[in-house]
């Protein structure tokens, strides 16, 4: 498969391409703006791979995007290009409607684009992924019971409430086109590239200080 991957080198998303490359047998074509969170050195260990193409495109930019589609004709799309920080959509919550309503957008219109014109196997097994997140649930006291993904909406900070209004774009997409989606909420991760403003890397950064 040939996987176009949005966000790919913040941090999740470069965990995502690098086991790809290093796992699998499939091609990567990662799309990221490079904004503060994006840093292509979480890639340094498979950027020279040949299943790997890197392009600097912001998702918003639909004429550039649909020329991706049309070089490189994914077979499947994983959009995880997001604003997501809840700080930081307090601060400025106008980028968060931007890239993360704007964005999703422009992505499902490329995609649907594409996917149109696709015959055969490769328009039955084409996927849009959309990677959300929990916090479209909103919160969680001790005593509550765990998320599931029967469970309400119900955002709390701009940056929950563009990502379930991108959750409800997906959807819409699905529902009226019939693009086939998949959407997937995770809760918090952690690891390796974690950008340092996030409490576990910002914790031990603090320590070692």
């Amino acid at each position: 498969m040939k996987i176009l991957v949005t966000g790919g080198a913040g941090f999740i998303g470069s965990a995502v391409v690098r086991h790809i490359i290093e796992n699998t047998n499939d091609e990567v074509v990662n799309v990221d703006k490079l904004t503060y969170a994006g840093n292509n050195d979480n890639l340094i260990d498979i950027c020279k791979s040949e299943r790997y193409t890197f392009k600097e495109i912001d998702i918003c930019d639909q004429a550039n995007i649909k020329k991706i589609f049309k070089i490189h004709t994914p077979d499947a799309v994983m959009h995880l290009a997001a604003e997501s920080h809840v700080d930081r959509s307090i601060d400025n919550p106008a980028s968060f409607i931007e890239t993360n309503l704007v964005g999703t957008y422009s992505m499902l219109e490329a995609s649907r684009n594409y996917w149109e014109q696709l015959t055969g196997v490769k328009h039955d097994y084409f996927r849009f992924h959309h990677i959300s997140t929990d916090e479209v649930f909103g919160d969680l006291k001790s005593s509550d019971m765990p998320f599931t993904e029967q469970t309400p909406y119900a955002p709390s900070s701009p940056y929950s409430a563009t990502k379930a209004g991108a959750d409800h774009l997906v959807r819409a997409w699905q529902r009226t086109y019939n693009l086939p989606t998949i959407i997937t909420n995770c809760s918090n991760n952690y690891g390796p590239y974690h950008f340092p403003e996030k409490l576990i890397p910002l914790v031990i950064l603090n320590a070692m200080s």
